[in-house]
């Protein structure tokens, strides 16, 4: 009797992801279109398809093992401990303009589709960084990392994303996400602590940006061998820091290190050593803005 129930089980798996295969071709059409497509309006309207045609092949029972691996126009990551899986994309309207898109989809039990649509709030925020926000006003981005990080005995996810944002700027987000008592998903937070300067969002903040001109290719992402996240430190290329689309990397490096329930700061990271003939370097203890070690 169980082996006739695990077969009628992977029947009905096989039987899913045939499904899944066939509704990603169209779905891999779309996805490009938005990109590629000339007019804007087409954009927008493969968009408009897509999350469609989307929702439908996430009904599909477990659909959130499927890799989706076609659709390269999508971020598609997975949490370090498989609770749910984020979508990302965005669709460019002009050379001024970009908005962002994206689900989170929970995994469940028994496979149904429980799953909440990330609706872009950016531009009605008239500082992007002050708020906590939930799914419905979520500050948008296109999410390349994802971690997990525990405090008090609960999980706490370090989203990295990129916001083309404009023809002047790039953004780039670190966004912490966790789940409330009732499972909502909650976006920002009392997460980073930083003395305020020119090339940072001025303190407090619920999510951390860093603003650099549009070719400036500055670097923020997570080194596990630190234990870091490690980011370019920025100057004004012109002097006036007011303008955050003069800031371009100065070949330094600065990060969070995560101490305590919150992205602590550290000025440097790769701390200089002086050693005489024959000494071997030491680990040097990571420390935030006051001097302190941190754990």
């Amino acid at each position: 009797m169980l082996l006739f129930f695990s077969c009628a089980f992977n029947a009905r798996a096989q039987d899913n992801r045939k499904v899944l295969a066939g509704m990603e071709d169209t779905l891999n059409y779309y996805s490009k279109q938005m990109v590629t497509a000339q007019d804007a309006s087409a954009r927008f309207y493969a968009d408009s398809v897509f999350i469609k045609k989307f929702v439908q092949a996430l009904k599909v029972p477990n659909s959130f093992s499927y890799p989706f691996d076609s659709i390269k126009t999508v971020s598609k990551l997975y949490a370090p401990d498989s609770s749910f899986r984020i979508y990302t994309w965005e669709i460019q309207k002009d050379e001024s303009y970009f908005r962002q898109y994206g689900a989170l989809q929970m995994q469940t039990k028994d496979g149904s589709l429980k799953l909440f649509p990330l609706f872009d709030g950016s531009d009605y925020a008239v500082i992007p960084t002050d708020s906590v926000r939930t799914n419905r006003n979520w500050i948008g981005a296109i999410y390349y990392q994802v971690l997990m990080k525990e405090f008090n005995g609960k999980r706490y996810y370090t989203l990295l994303g990129l916001d083309d944002n404009d023809f002047s700027s790039t953004r780039k987000w670190i966004e912490v996400l966790h789940f409330d008592n009732n499972g909502q998903p909650v976006f920002g937070g009392d997460f980073f602590v930083y003395k305020n300067e020119p090339n940072k969002p001025d303190n407090p903040v619920a999510r951390f940006c860093l603003e650099f001109k549009k070719d400036g290719k500055a670097r923020l992402n997570y080194d596990a061998a630190l234990d870091a996240i490690v980011f370019d430190h920025l100057v004004s290329e012109t002097g006036n820091t007011q303008y955050k689309y003069d800031f371009i990397p100065d070949g330094d490096y600065e990060g969070f290190k995560w101490s305590n329930g919150k992205w602590v700061h550290v000025s440097k990271l790769f701390a200089e050593q002086k050693l005489k003939d024959g000494q071997a370097p030491v680990p040097v203890p990571f420390r935030d803005d006051n001097g302190n070690p941190l754990q």
